[in-house]
């Protein structure tokens, strides 16, 4: 999985970065002090996987990673190749996710590029840069479907008339305030019905997360935070508060520190955990757990996602052989030395949580 942190200049994402990452990535008051996109993999924090692995007698644990990517920051204008527009756009088209931060903090020391600290203002800007982007995209890909569509095939005529929709609606939307994402299919419900050729990747059908750099004061409510979680809920995107800078300095303290001040602070539960989780649920995924024969480890699936498809994410040779999966619910695998695991069929469908064991033939 693979998350984008997005925002405008001096909002907090490479001090988010570094909180998440544990990493030590420049954090300077100055417009693009990331140039380059920092990336890094990192472990996702579990306590079912460490009740595993103590029940299973695991030493060696492997948690399942989130990949970062800290881009530069986009001012507006951008989607035309303003400051490191073009560069920033590409590197989020790669992404599963975007985490976009807002600024809901007031500093003397930390400048704000428009001047004032408005997170639904910010957000605004940073989303009519996607949808401007995504117009431009669209517009190139409607121009091609136009002169393959001469030829009279009808799936090419009517990719056209969904392209022209799609463009329509985004014109719309970036003319008037009150936007929203880009629907998936116009006149559909489900997924896209785009024919050959496919649908273009569109940065506004990426899912988002919300991160609401605030004070400390506010990490539970107040703040320019309450409108920025209006504005999110609106969107139908979930938010999460954060003291980036805080919590970087906290990142970078032994694990026993970190949790004296959390408490002594009254902070919520680790950065990253509440991130992971929020992200999961954007992305709908579930873990599952394997143990043994020399360690235990998590693994990240899509939910829904079937036993033949998880023994693929182990090794393709479980997949290609597959007899049945041997599945126990965590809590019952943790409880038990020698549980009594479900034997299922290559088309049970994963829960989040379970411990599976494959067996091939």
């Amino acid at each position: 999985m693979k998350a984008a942190i997005i925002g405008l200049p001096n909002v907090g994402k490479s001090t988010l970065f570094n909180t998440l990452a544990a990493a030590q990535v420049p954090t300077e008051n100055r417009p693009f002090c990331t140039i380059d996109p920092n990336v890094a993999r990192v472990p996702i924090p579990d306590p079912r996987l460490d009740a595993v692995a103590d029940a299973s007698g695991m030493q060696r644990k492997v948690y399942a990673t989130l990949e970062l990517i800290d881009v530069a920051g986009l001012v507006k204008g951008a989607s035309r190749g303003e400051g490191l527009g073009n560069r920033f756009l590409a590197q989020v088209r790669e992404a599963d996710a975007a985490v976009h931060v807002l600024r809901c903090f007031e500093s003397g020391r930390v400048t704000h590029v428009s001047g004032a600290v408005d997170p639904v203002d910010d957000a605004e800007t940073v989303n009519t840069e996607l949808m401007l982007a995504d117009l431009a995209t669209l517009e190139r890909a409607l121009d091609s479907a136009r002169r393959r569509a001469k030829s009279g095939d009808p799936d090419l005529k009517k990719r056209v008339e969904e392209l022209e929709a799609l463009c329509n609606h985004l014109g719309r939307e970036v003319a008037s305030p009150g936007r929203e994402d880009v629907p998936s299919s116009p006149g559909r419900e489900g997924g896209s019905a785009f024919v050959e050729g496919g649908t273009p990747s569109l940065l506004t059908r990426m899912p988002t997360l919300y991160a609401l750099n605030v004070a400390e004061e506010h990490i539970a409510k107040g703040g320019q935070a309450d409108l920025a979680e209006e504005y999110a809920a609106k969107r139908g995107k979930p938010a999460v508060r954060v003291t980036a800078q805080l919590e970087s300095e906290l990142a970078a303290m032994p694990q026993e520190e970190q949790q004296d001040l959390r408490k002594g602070l009254g902070l919520p539960h680790e950065t990253l955990q509440r991130f992971m989780q929020a992200l999961s649920t954007l992305l709908n995924l579930n873990t599952f757990f394997t143990a043994g024969p020399s360690e235990a480890r998590a693994w990240l699936i899509p939910n829904g996602a079937t036993a033949h498809y998880a023994a693929g994410r182990v090794h393709t040779d479980f997949q290609q052989r597959f007899v049945r999966a041997e599945v126990t619910p965590w809590r019952d695998f943790a409880r038990t030395p020698q549980p009594h695991p479900a034997l299922k069929g290559r088309d049970y469908e994963v829960r989040d949580g379970d411990v599976l064991h494959f067996r091939a033939g």
